[in-house]
């Protein structure tokens, strides 16, 4: 074959199923119901089920969200104990615990299904054993157990998943060797392959060879679908030898297809093209044809484009969309609200942004910090510190709980206005903050409250700071150097600093060298 493969992209073969509802479920089932309950380590559903039930419950739910102890134990003496257990429960338990992360412990479960005679494997089970092989151990062993599955329909359903564990690594060449031996297992018939190929493709700025892609795909007989020609006019855009006509013509392609049918994804595609090309009247016109394409049971597409209205200033389309949205059918989410929050503030909006977020606030069921950080960093950008500093104790007092990005809005703010008392009380919060996560402050904040200290000559502090943020990895010759000039003023020696510098392995620059000098002079 003259074209490798490789492709990008989703990271579960297949969707978990849900749980039914308890009131789907007849009396016979509920104990049942209630196992599945205790392996996803959920709250007790169901407490009118028999005692064994309930007390089988708490020991499992905390061994699993602990993460430490295997849920085969629990499992066996389940059974052991006489009560049924279905194949498709172990399964949907599985899934759960993949969504959970813990992968190790779903894949304990999958091999007890495998190792039971009352059970037979389907390929979707064996596609997921391959995910979490991927997940536990690494690409050579799901190599040796792809290679070694028994059957080809089994290969059919994992083939992808070992092709996606190629992509996460991005390890082009066995992508597209991995995709060659597809082709001789006679396993790529459809667009999925050549879909996640493209998505590579497009990752790693290889737009000229997606065009490839469609001619191995017609030449294969294999029919494209919306997110094949989506991909397509994509690579053309984004291609400087293309250009909007090339994406024109694709997308007539995809008009005169009768397997396709063009929806909103398609037209945004379009629209996104005009955009880049400076055509702002042309993507306009689409993304109204676009709108026309929205479902009315998903808002997904409707935050899809108010996000290209935004990037194209056009503010009546974002709000005539979001008014628009109200009408699906379910609770906004806070990441919708989040979305039409970022479009106001990137378009200047603030008083309707504000408006907004108060709907939410009015609204929501969780007060999630991070809407009211798009308005908070709204505040800050603009020097409105003192709304800035209210809105943060009005969230507070609405039982909001800061982040580090809260933290780091409000310090950036401070710094940016010259509030640097205010700055540093804040950056001792988030160092104490930073114990727990893995955030940390841009160097620019670190680096700008230190100068700060150097030249209020508060050198106790000084030490102090520096010493901490040593503490999480955040060291730098510059903060050194502002340590060792403060040091230098204040006729301090500066030997415990040049030690700390030996253990990071710090390098001098000339400055350094000059002001080790100085000490010496």
């Amino acid at each position: 074959m003259a074209n490798r493969f490789i492709s990008a992209g989703i990271r579960r073969y297949a969707q978990p199923r849900l749980l039914s509802p308890l009131s789907d479920y007849q009396p016979n089932q509920l104990s049942k119901f209630c196992f599945i309950s205790f392996v996803f380590g959920a709250r007790t559903l169901c407490s009118s089920v028999d005692s064994r039930a309930s007390a089988f419950h708490v020991p499992l739910a905390r061994k699993l969200k602990s993460r430490k102890q295997s849920p085969l134990p629990a499992l066996k003496n389940w059974v052991d104990e006489g009560n049924d257990v279905s194949h498709s429960e172990l399964r949907r338990i599985a899934r759960t615990l993949v969504k959970s992360k813990c992968y190790h412990h779903a894949l304990e479960v999958v091999k007890w299904i495998e190792n039971q005679k009352n059970f037979h494997m389907i390929p979707a089970d064996y596609a997921m054993k391959l995910e979490l092989i991927i997940e536990n151990y690494d690409l050579m062993e799901a190599e040796e157990y792809f290679m070694n599955l028994p059957d080809s329909a089994a290969k059919k359903a994992a083939c992808l998943t070992l092709l996606r564990g190629y992509i996460r690594v991005r390890d082009t060449n066995k992508a597209e060797t991995f995709m060659v031996k597809l082709y001789e297992l006679g396993l790529v018939l459809s667009p999925h392959p050549f879909n996640e190929i493209m998505k590579l493709y497009l990752a790693t700025c290889e737009y000229r060879k997606v065009p490839l892609v469609i001619q191995q795909m017609k030449r294969n007989k294999v029919p494209c679908n919306v997110l094949s020609y989506n991909l397509w006019m994509n690579a053309c855009t984004e291609e400087e030898g293309y250009g909007v006509a090339a994406v024109e013509t694709v997308f007539r392609q995809m008009q005169n297809d009768r397997n396709v049918e063009v929806g909103w994804s398609s037209l945004a595609t379009l629209a996104n093209a005009y955009k880049k090309a400076g055509q702002s009247k042309k993507a306009i016109l689409v993304l109204k044809d676009a709108e026309r394409k929205l479902s009315t049971c998903n808002r997904l597409g409707y935050f899809f484009l108010i996000t290209l209205y935004a990037s194209l200033k056009e503010k009546e389309g974002v709000l005539r969309l979001w008014e628009a949205s109200k009408a699906v059918g379910g609770r906004i989410s806070c990441a919708n609200y989040i979305c039409i929050l970022i479009c106001l503030v990137k378009l200047g909006d603030i008083v309707q942004a504000k408006r907004i977020f108060l709907e939410w606030e009015s609204n929501c069921q969780k007060y999630d910090i991070r809407v009211s950080n798009v308005l908070l960093g709204a505040y800050a950008r603009n020097g409105s510190m003192e709304e800035a500093e209210s809105l943060h104790l009005h969230t507070l007092q609405k039982g909001g709980c800061p982040n580090y990005k809260t933290l780091e809005i409000l310090m950036e703010g401070y710094v940016n206005w010259q509030k640097m008392d205010e700055a540093i009380i804040t950056m001792k919060r988030a160092l104490a903050m930073m114990k727990d996560c893995h955030w940390r402050p841009p160097h620019g904040l670190v680096l700008a409250i230190a100068e700060y200290l150097e030249k209020d000559g508060n050198l106790k502090y000084a030490n102090k700071y520096i010493t901490d943020l040593r503490n999480f990895g955040l060291f730098s010759l510059s903060l050194y150097k502002i340590l060792l000039r403060m040091h230098l003023s204040a006729n301090k020696p500066p030997f415990h600093i040049l030690k700390m510098m030996d253990e990071d392995k710090i390098e001098m620059d000339n400055e350094t060298l000059s002001i080790l000098k100085a000490f010496t002079g």
